[in-house]
């Protein structure tokens, strides 16, 4: 058997690397990535938008306890800001206008931020939508870009520095418990560890197997993403995203260009996510219905697979029967701006710490998150 160490993640995502960030030195590390680069799923294909609205109570709670970090990161961290000022405008069309009221309406007896626009207000701020298409309209100022990339290094600069080894095209063959110890048979060589956690993303459930727990019946969903250009004269760097009150679609500037996604939620085997002709398609029916740009095909096109848990809801702590085996998986497409706190948890949890201090301020119950949930009664 080959090297020994506390903890083996099973992922090279930004969920296992901001554990082994958090784990630091406290504990001699491991992760297993079965991809050739690390990040190279859900990590490297979000929208990478951080929001403290229109998420579930629970994912609205592990955002405000992000917030902190990604606003103000540790020394060192990253050489630039990981979040830059976009705000929100939701939009409605004349039939849904008593929808985005409601919406409205919600979100505004939990904070005095949001604020009715108007048709002028809308246009002048994103010049790019059709006037025709939408009636009615609220902005909210708490909506950032995330550096998704610099947050991703950030975490694995600083797993590094700690000593996490970390191994790429290392896919688990096999995995057995024996004296107190997982030995861990991959295509890159074999290990040993006391603890296992799952951060392996769409492949949560193929993993759990594996090391003998049984599954959670994750949902990788594929979601479609294109860009088009902006035409020639509009300021994209000031323009906030744009999003359709019930999700029918969202759009944002990225790099010089548009970002549009029809919000689509197709059902996938984990797998490296590819564009599906529907999604396209509707993305360019939104594209064409709701802005002024005209074109006949994207600049770009891409997938990525957003998973859930059945209740959508992460899934954090250790199984309810297989000894020191640790979930860390079904965070959909929250994952990257939770990532901190969902790290600090997880590492708070697998030390024998229990709940950090600040996350009692937020009202936060460990029932909520763990695997016990699903078999609980």
């Amino acid at each position: 058997m080959g090297q020994t160490f506390d903890v083996a993640i099973i992922g090279g995502g930004i969920a296992g690397f901001s554990l082994a960030h958090y784990l630091g030195a406290n504990r001699k590390v491991l992760i297993l990535e079965q991809e050739d680069a690390f990040g190279y799923h859900a990590t490297a294909r979000s929208a990478a938008e951080f929001a403290f609205r229109f998420h579930t109570p629970l994912v609205g709670k592990l955002a405000a306890l992000s917030f902190p970090f990604l606003n103000n990161p540790p020394q060192g961290f990253s050489a630039v800001q990981l979040l830059r000022e976009r705000g929100m405008i939701l939009i409605a069309s004349e039939e849904k206008r008593a929808r985005l009221d409601e919406v409205l309406a919600t979100e505004s007896a939990k904070t005095d931020r949001l604020r009715r626009f108007s048709r002028d207000e809308v246009l002048a701020a994103a010049p790019i939508l059709n006037p025709d298409f939408f009636a009615s309209a609220f902005f909210d100022p708490d909506c950032w870009d995330i550096e998704a990339d610099a947050l991703f290094q950030g975490f694995r600069k600083s797993a590094s520095a700690n000593g996490t080894v970390a191994i790429s095209k290392a896919r688990v063959a096999s995995a057995e418990r024996k004296s107190g110890y997982w030995q861990i048979d991959t295509h890159s060589g074999q290990f040993e560890a006391a603890v296992v956690v799952n951060a392996s993303g769409a492949w949560a459930d193929q993993t759990a197997v594996l090391f003998g727990a049984a599954p959670l019946a994750h949902a990788p969903l594929n979601r479609t993403m294109i860009t088009v250009d902006i035409p020639v004269g509009i300021d994209w760097r000031s323009m906030p995203e744009v999003q359709e009150v019930d999700e029918d679609f969202y759009m944002k500037p990225d790099a010089g260009r548009l970002l549009l996604s029809p919000a689509d939620e197709n059902e996938s085997q984990p797998c490296d996510a590819q564009p599906e002709e529907l999604g396209v398609a509707w993305a360019m029916h939104w594209l064409s219905e709701a802005t002024i740009i005209r074109t006949a095909r994207p600049a770009s096109v891409w997938a990525g697979l957003r998973t859930f848990a059945p209740d959508r809801a992460p899934v954090v702590g250790f199984d309810p029967v297989v000894e020191d085996c640790f979930w860390l998986t079904g965070q959909g497409g929250f994952g990257i701006q939770t990532s901190p706190a969902l790290g600090e948890l997880a590492a708070n949890l697998i030390m024998g710490n229990g709940l950090p201090e600040r996350f009692k301020c937020e009202a936060f119950a460990l029932e909520e998150i763990s695997p016990n949930r699903f078999t609980a009664g």
